[in-house]
Formats: structure tokens, sequence, C-alpha cells
């Protein structure tokens, strides 16, 4: 692995130059992923790139190879992009998230990824991000005193109207009515 990514090689991949492909392979931290040079997926931050000489240093370093590109020249198993995917809304709930940056952060195009996800789990991407932003209001109106507003903002729905209405629809109360009903007296942040 290379610490300073020289300029060749970033031109190389912001350009997505097949000429480089096999020479060097490169990886995201964000995401986990590393690629070819040529894949086609968003530019990444270059301070979150490293580049390795081949794909067994990149796997070797915890990396997962790319959905778009296949550099190992197969296939990411869906269960396992199912399971990145997962990760990276986990990870970003509290933020708006389209299917379209799903899709560009886990390499895929958009059909194919919700159309992957929701054969192997059930659900598709939008709906996992509801459930969770759900789960993470359920606990935190369970175990602090913060303001429904200030959750609703964290849990990324910061139409507060909105957030109630979605919130009582999913749970049949409305946030301070299960705060009251469910709140653990023994847990609360400050």
């Amino acid at each position: 692995m290379m610490d300073q990514i020289p300029d060749v090689q970033w031109q190389a991949i912001l350009q997505n130059d097949a000429a480089y492909d096999h020479q060097f392979y490169y990886a995201v931290k964000t995401t986990g992923i590393f690629c070819r040079p040529s894949c086609k997926s968003k530019p990444p931050n270059k301070d979150n790139v490293s580049v390795f000489q081949n794909a067994d240093e990149a796997l070797n370093a915890g990396y997962r190879p790319c959905k778009r590109c296949k550099p190992m020249g197969q296939r990411l198993p869906d269960a396992e992009w199912a399971e990145q995917i997962s990760r990276f809304i986990e990870g970003n709930y509290q933020h708006p998230i389209s299917l379209q940056m799903i899709a560009d952060t886990c390499h895929g195009s958009p059909y194919h990824l919700h159309r992957i996800y929701k054969r192997v789990t059930g659900i598709t991407p939008g709906e996992y991000v509801q459930r969770t932003r759900l789960e993470k209001a359920k606990e935190s109106l369970c175990k602090s005193d913060i303001a429904i507003s200030t959750i609703a903002g964290r849990v990324g729905m910061p139409n507060i109207p909105y957030f109630v209405t979605w919130f009582k629809k999913s749970t049949g109360f409305t946030p301070a009515a299960y705060r009251k009903t469910y709140r653990n007296p023994l847990k609360k942040e400050v």
C-alpha cells in the first residue's frame, strides 16, 4: 500500500483510465471497497484513497471488490453487497440519502442495487433507511430527555410535523406519547 498517491495514479482514477488497470488498484476507506482505475463510480475524496499494487493487497487490508468494475474479475456475492449497503445506510441515516447516492457509494446502478437488495433482505433500501431512522428515534425517546425536534433532526428528518406524522403512522404513538409509554427512567442522557 502507498501512503501518498502519485499524481499520475490520481489522474488515472479521476479519468477512469483503463490503461492503468492491473497496474494498481485503489481503495476508498469510507466505503471499504477497492476498484480498478477505470471504474466509472463517483470520484472519491483523495484523502480517503489508498493505492495497492495488486488486488490481494487490497483484500488483505480488509477491502471488498467493487460490484461495478469487478477488480477480481468476479462479482461480489449479493448477500455481501446487501450487507455493505446496510452498513452504509446505518452510518448515514441521519443525512438525506437517495438511491442514487447509495448506488454511487456502493458501486452499482440504482435499479440493480434496489432489485438485489430487496431480493436479499426482503425490503427496499428506502424502507431500510426508514426502519433505521425509526429505531434510532425510538431509542432516543426512551433513553433521553432530548427534545423531539432535536431527535427528528438527528435521525435525518428535520421537518418536525412530518416527523411526528410519520412516527405516529409507524408506531401508533406520537413521539411524546411513545416516550411517556416506553421511557426507561434508569437510562437518561444528559
